[in-house]
């Protein structure tokens, strides 16, 4: 399963990486969609509304969890890099048993703030029920959550970014299936939505540990399951930062999303289908942060740091060239992407397109930004500087992006194209950020081996 990636073609890695990469979080965030877009033709906005704000929260935990697994990735990549395989055996059985520690605790606690979780959104009344039961099935299918991300977190970190692709396919399959069974034949509406995702989630598990086994993808001794503090110690280093900086945005998009409910049940729903439109489109720069995470990780482990350099350079060249690209054709496209989302026939859905795609091209231009930053947020990683990218991250949220949101909200009463923008403008500063760290990373501290 191992596959080193110190040698060969930089550029040529970077595509080959993440390709795969990419396509699984296109399927990832595509029965993410199917979700939104089946409730939308079997329901109404209540129960549109309910599944967006419900599905908000669980990206929250899913980036938190991928997070936080991206102390994993590094830390077997550093040790591939090496050919130190005692140490990514130890890193692997270490992983499993934090995670699903983690993954068990986090779903008790979750269960019982259920209640409060949707108050705190300022949910519309009329999606709370909805809501409530949405999160609820959700929560319950957490350690399938965790499974499935750690065991992606092991195979990319060992170089085989495929695996993980074939084994959301299956997920994406099954969701889609279930989707139209649970939502279009049984009416179940968000609790059909949940269901969905949960018994899919279960079913990608399920596969990758098959495959797994028949593999022998991953040999493993018991000694390697012992809990050491050391290999803890560089995962949680690593990965609680980005764990820590990523539900921060998503609380971010949170309170972006209060503001939104504040304005009304429209507005609410318009918010919501562009927050999953975009998360689609911002699958490349996504995809960029965790390439240039594994391979440059793996790069600094064989002391070849001006190849992980080369990395980043390829990675936000490919970002930036994609965000242009979106950014140009969502301007003419906005109002019939968002329609697919919603009945323009009445008189709710068509204001529900008109809000969002006000949202939507204003939005846009974070796409470009974001390939910049994303990327210098894996090579961060990559250097084990995880707390740059929180920084950065932080910085851009407190400063400019709720400040700007929460203004623009109040400001302009009859648009969200300004909010849009808002949204955009903190990137812009995490973007200066990154640029001012990657300068003093480069000529001041030059990276060793295994950092």
């Amino acid at each position: 399963m191992e596959k080193n990636l110190t040698t060969g073609s930089v550029f040529r890695n970077v595509i080959l990486f993440s390709l795969p990469y990419l396509l699984s979080y296109f399927l990832q965030t595509l029965y993410g969609m199917a979700d939104l877009f089946m409730i939308g033709q079997y329901d109404g906005v209540a129960s549109t509304t309910a599944v967006s704000v419900g599905s908000q929260i669980m990206h929250m935990i899913t980036v938190m969890i991928v997070g936080l697994a991206m102390g994993t990735t590094v830390s077997i990549a550093q040790a591939v890099g090496a050919d130190n395989k005692k140490q990514a055996s130890k890193a692997v059985g270490n992983t499993i048993v934090l995670f699903m520690g983690v993954a068990f605790v986090g779903m008790a606690l979750l269960l019982m703030l259920v209640h409060p979780i949707v108050s705190v959104m300022s949910t519309p009344a009329e999606a709370v029920n909805g809501t409530v039961t949405y999160l609820t099935i959700c929560f319950i299918g957490i350690p399938f959550i965790t499974a499935y991300n750690i065991i992606s977190s092991i195979f990319r970190g060992m170089g085989d970014s495929k695996s993980p692709m074939y084994f959301i396919a299956v997920a994406c399959i099954a969701n889609i299936g279930l989707d139209y069974l649970f939502m279009g034949a049984f009416k179940l509406g968000p609790a059909g939505a949940a269901l969905g995702t949960t018994i899919s989630q279960a079913i990608s598990v399920l596969v990758s540990v098959i495959v797994i086994i028949k593999r022998k993808s991953v040999v493993l001794s018991k000694t390697d399951f012992k809990p050491q503090r050391d290999v803890m110690g560089k995962i949680l280093y690593i990965g609680i930062p980005i764990a820590v900086q990523d539900g921060l945005i998503q609380v971010a998009f949170i309170v972006i999303t209060i503001i939104a409910n504040q304005r009304g049940l429209n507005d609410a729903a318009a918010v919501g289908i562009v927050e999953k439109i975009i998360s689609f489109l911002f699958l490349v720069p996504s995809s960029m942060l965790s390439t240039v995470s594994a391979l440059g990780a793996q790069n600094i482990g064989a002391n070849k740091p001006e190849r992980a350099i080369a990395t980043l350079r390829y990675a936000v060249l490919i970002a930036v060239g994609f965000g242009i690209l979106a950014t140009i054709t969502i301007q003419f496209t906005a109002g019939s992407i968002v329609a697919l989302f919603t009945d323009g026939n009445t008189s709710a859905g068509a204001d529900v397109i008109r809000l969002g795609s006000q949202y939507l091209r204003g939005y846009i231009f974070d796409c470009i930004f974001a390939g910049i930053h994303f990327s210098c947020s894996g090579y961060f990683c990559a250097c084990g500087k995880s707390g740059l990218s929180f920084l950065h991250n932080i910085l851009a949220i407190v400063l400019v992006r709720i400040p700007g949101v929460y203004l623009t909200s109040r400001i302009f009463k009859t648009t969200l194209f300004p909010m849009g923008l808002a949204t955009a403008a903190g990137s812009l500063l995490s973007v200066i950020i990154c640029m001012i760290a990657f300068y003093v990373i480069y000529h001041k501290e030059p990276i060793r081996k295994g950092a």
